[in-house]
């Protein structure tokens, strides 16, 4: 049995995949980490589903090969300093709603929920979230969709949808995956990542509305963006902290928690924050459609 390096991205990275690693390195050194990366996922045959090259997660790999001191890539190209230490996402000029935005929901008729699609809409939720969200902002990997709620023309929430968790067992025990299936048919679940709703915002019952606009929406978008359908919505709501009220009011299905480790190489010794896993299955024979493709 070959010996495992390390495990990335629900990878297992073995000594054989070094040794071609870095013949890849050797032979497109002086063309940059980007072309190794792409050159990587070819090599691994690693599409996404609609046809693209996966090399952003090759690259995620082949980073942490490089900071295990494994492999030795090329020096990057330009330099990105830290965005969460380094750049101010408050700099976009945004009016703060006004405490008096509060009472019932139905007094509210202008409520509407935004795709953060272009630059200025992108820029505003990463200010938004890097401002006023307990986690602030990081820049999401894979796959993601935002999406700005606004009252009239005030901004009051923002929602964000990422590629699902690698490993989740109550999760992949409800579908019923075994782990083959669930490496090839994990791109069908998106996960709430970030729930803001904005201070100020005193409205009631706004947080399970915008979930359930937010459920009969993302599917299309998210076909629309990436080519696929989503059949499955996750997301985890840290138990020190929340109720995950919301998300029940809005029919989430409790799982269960996490256990409050993470994975870190072939071992689970980070301790992390326990969670409570909701999913919301965005299709009635999700099991079927998430086992058989």
């Amino acid at each position: 049995m070959e010996k495992i390096v390390t495990t990335s991205r629900g990878r297992d990275i073995t000594q054989k995949d070094v040794e071609a690693i870095n013949k890849l390195i050797t032979e497109y050194y002086s063309k940059g980490r980007k072309y190794i990366s792409e050159e990587l996922s070819r090599y691994w045959k690693w599409y996404q589903p609609n046809g693209n090259l996966k090399d952003m997660a090759c690259r995620e790999i082949l980073l942490k090969l490089h900071r295990m001191d494994i492999i030795e890539l090329p020096p990057p190209r330009r330099v990105i300093l830290n965005r969460k230490k380094h750049k101010d996402y408050t700099q976009l000029s945004l009016e703060l709603p006004p405490a008096s935005l509060e009472g019932k929901l139905s007094g509210f008729k202008e409520i509407t929920l935004t795709l953060a699609a272009s630059t200025r809409e992108q820029a505003k939720w990463n200010s938004l979230v890097g401002k006023y969200h307990y986690q602030g902002y990081r820049r999401i990997v894979g796959h993601s969709i935002k999406y700005i709620a606004y009252c009239s023309d005030i901004p009051v929430a923002a929602l964000g949808w990422g590629s699902g968790a690698w490993s989740l067992d109550p999760r992949d025990k409800y579908i019923g995956w075994d782990k083959a299936t669930k490496d090839r048919n994990l791109h069908f679940i998106a996960n709430n990542i970030r729930f803001l709703i904005l201070p100020g915002i005193k409205i009631k019952y706004l947080a399970s509305h915008l979930l359930s606009k937010n459920i009969k929406r993302i599917g299309g978008d998210w076909q629309d963006k990436y080519g696929y359908p989503l059949y499955l919505l996750e997301t985890f709501v840290e138990t020190g902290r929340f109720l995950g009220t919301s998300y029940k009011a809005a029919n989430w299905i409790y799982l269960g928690r996490t256990k409050g480790y993470s994975k870190k190489g072939a071992s689970h010794s980070v301790h992390k924050n326990i969670k409570d896993i909701y999913i919301y299955p965005l299709v009635k024979n999700f099991r079927e459609r998430m086992c058989s493709c």
